[in-house]
């Protein structure tokens, strides 16, 4: 079965020939739905295979038709269902400090100053300005770990670990 990543949420339906409304949840909207690309949409009985026939923007959203999908009546049924992209068409065009969601999460959080293990990634937030790592530890509550380059000071996907340097205060079990 192949793998998909989400690129985005189907949130409602705009105007009456089958323009969805997507909030975007990748870093690359302008290359994810530029005509042409193929994605994925998961509904409830698994993926159905679509092709990007138009976008523009529109306040915080991203408008899609889609090729075979002129009117409402045909797009109605994706309302709340993700959009994702399989992985092979992913890409891999990033530069040396970037890395995708689904290659941080899972990844073993080492102290820079001990060498010991502090957690495991299991969710990152977009925050804004950085994203933040959601580190789950043994007994403790999760750490909030910012990625910035004074904290996360390597990531080594090789060895599946982040070697980190907590900012004092910021874990307050400590």
């Amino acid at each position: 079965m192949p793998e998909f990543y989400r690129v985005g949420r189907i949130v409602n339906t705009q105007g009456l020939k089958g323009e969805l409304r997507i909030l975007a949840t990748t870093d690359f909207p302008d290359a994810r739905f530029q005509a042409g690309q193929r994605l994925y949409i998961q509904t409830k009985q698994g993926p159905v295979a679509v092709t990007v026939k138009s976008h523009r923007k529109h306040k915080n959203f991203e408008l899609l038709t889609f090729e075979g999908y002129d009117d409402i009546n045909a797009v109605e049924q994706f309302k709340g269902d993700d959009l994702e992209v399989a992985a092979a068409d992913r890409g891999t065009d990033l530069s040396a400090d970037e890395y995708y969601y689904n290659d941080i999460i899972g990844l073993t959080v080492k102290d820079v100053q001990t060498g010991n293990p502090i957690g495991t990634v299991t969710d990152i937030m977009d925050l804004g300005p950085n994203d933040v790592w959601v580190v789950e530890r043994d007994g403790k509550s999760d750490l909030l770990l910012p990625y910035l380059k004074s904290v996360v000071l390597k990531v080594d996907l090789q060895d599946k670990t982040a070697t980190v340097d907590v900012p004092a205060g910021l874990d307050d079990e400590d």
